[in-house]
């Protein structure tokens, strides 16, 4: 038995080496070249010298690396929670029985489908002071004052916040309207024999029973958002004042823009190991309940 479960593994080698090698030269080889990129002094054209750990140690008396770490944490704050909460009401929705089940399903994922490029320019043409139209309804409905969207930090980090929802919260619904499809029917139909409420099936069944899905949404999400860098650096540049320029935007401007790879290299290190200690606190936490 054992010999042909082998043979039939053999096999299957020469259709898994194509996408073995390909992981190998894309993901792996990258990780290692970034390791050794972060201990050199090292320019877009070639590297100069062994530097050792001085590109970390200059990291961590860095005030624009804090600073952009920060952006990014608070980032994350301000999303998650509005990201998990949000996914799992349109899903409910999305889940109901009704004859706009497949309108409203298509209408939360359509965003999910568009490219940042279109979204960042929907937000800035939206949010145009004077004649955008959000501002033109606010003055319809009585507000005289001039909002500028992009100049002012809080508003600024608002539109980032909405826009990454109304952007990304559809593929989230989807996880969410899967993990409800799969509710055993039998479990509704025994708390309605025992008069349960609509609350009551809500919390003491379909909220356990999400529970798993939405503990893998929430890393997800985390992991995600640490990684913001485009919607930003199209919406505002990073700006006002670098208020809300990320931590990956300040690695591509020092890698890039200064020409310093190695310094970029060693930051990226650093956003690395962030998440990966959040991802094995997330995994351990999961594997304590099981």
């Amino acid at each position: 038995m054992k010999k042909k479960l082998w043979a039939q593994d053999l096999k299957a080698i020469p259709f898994l080496l194509p996408f073995f090698i390909a992981y190998l030269v894309f993901t792996i080889f990258p990780i290692f070249k970034g390791l050794e990129m972060s201990l050199y002094d090292w320019t877009l054209i070639r590297k100069l010298e062994f530097v050792g750990l001085d590109n970390y140690q200059k990291m961590l008396g860095d005030p624009h690396f804090w600073k952009t770490l920060w952006n990014t944490t608070l980032f994350v704050i301000l999303t998650t929670p509005a990201m998990l909460i949000l996914s799992l009401v349109l899903a409910l929705l999305a889940n109901m029985k009704s004859k706009f089940t497949t309108f409203l399903r298509g209408s939360y994922f359509i965003p999910s489908i568009l490219s940042v490029s279109v979204i960042s320019f929907l937000a800035i043409f939206m949010l145009q002071p004077y004649n955008g139209l959000i501002n033109t309804v606010l003055h319809t409905i009585g507000i005289e004052a001039e909002p500028f969207w992009m100049a002012d930090k809080a508003l600024a980090w608002l539109t980032i916040v909405i826009v990454t929802l109304w952007w990304s919260v559809g593929f989230n619904m989807i996880l969410f309207l899967a993990g409800l499809q799969d509710i055993p029917e039998s479990l509704y139909e025994a708390s309605e024999i025992d008069g349960a409420t609509g609350w009551e099936k809500f919390r003491y069944i379909t909220l356990p029973q999400l529970r798993p899905i939405g503990k893998i949404i929430l890393l997800l999400q985390i992991l995600a958002s640490y990684k913001v860098f485009a919607q930003i650096l199209l919406i505002t540049g990073g700006g006002p004042g670098g208020g809300t320029r990320p931590i990956i935007q300040y690695i591509y401007e020092v890698g890039f823009r200064q020409n310093n790879l190695g310094y970029a290299a060693a930051m990226s290190y650093a956003l690395f190991f962030i998440l990966l200690i959040l991802s094995v606190i997330q995994l351990r936490n999961q594997k304590e309940e099981r």
